[in-house]
């Protein structure tokens, strides 16, 4: 994933020119940097990174709030660095958007694969997020249609197969998804009982 695309966060100018030019030289492309909270979130949505590198300490930035609304948008993982193992903090950082948490002063034996396994990480978990709205919007579809082939089978004493290849010809000669078939079967049924 080399040539990825990266945002620097981090208040210190001669720390940020250090980890830019380990980052050109191996590869990366940093398309934005800030030394604060709000700069950062700026940098971030006009540039859409493929990473963002930032100080836990990023001045205007209220704890872990900033890696909260990048999650929130998901946007891109978070590598975090910081000045020292604080164990409190790290059992904050453990349930927040952060793909890899580096101490200061970083090694570059350290970063470049922190920077590989977060974004690849990154990626899984958007897939995985996304095979899993699917499977839920399959279950939605499946629960109406097992609920008006019910509403079929106790309306017109069809056996569920033929309830099934009802809404299927339903389906079919109208040009509508079998979802919403089976959703206007259900609405029907429930206006009939009001």
């Amino acid at each position: 994933m080399f040539g990825a695309r990266i945002v620097i966060a981090d208040s210190d100018h001669g720390f940020r020119k250090k980890l830019k030019d380990i980052l050109i030289h191996a590869g990366y492309l940093v398309v934005g940097e800030a030394e604060d909270g709000r700069g950062a979130l700026k940098a971030v949505y006009q540039t859409e990174p493929d990473l963002i590198i930032m100080d836990a300490m990023l001045p205007g930035a209220e704890g872990l709030d900033i890696v909260g609304i990048i999650e929130d948008h998901r946007v891109a993982p978070v590598i975090l660095l910081t000045a020292s193992q604080d164990l409190q903090f790290l059992d904050e950082v453990r349930t927040s958007w952060i793909f890899a948490y580096l101490v200061k002063p970083l090694s570059e034996a350290h970063l470049l694969p922190a920077i590989e396994i977060a974004i690849a990480n990154f990626r899984k978990i958007i897939k995985l997020e996304e095979e899993n709205k699917k499977l839920k919007q399959a279950l939605e579809v499946r629960k109406l249609v097992e609920k008006a082939k019910g509403l079929l089978m106790e309306a017109k004493g069809l056996s569920e197969q033929e309830a099934y290849k009802h809404l299927q010809k339903l389906s079919m000669d109208n040009c509508v998804p079998i979802f919403r078939v089976a959703r206007q079967i259900i609405n029907h049924f429930s206006k009939k009982l009001q």
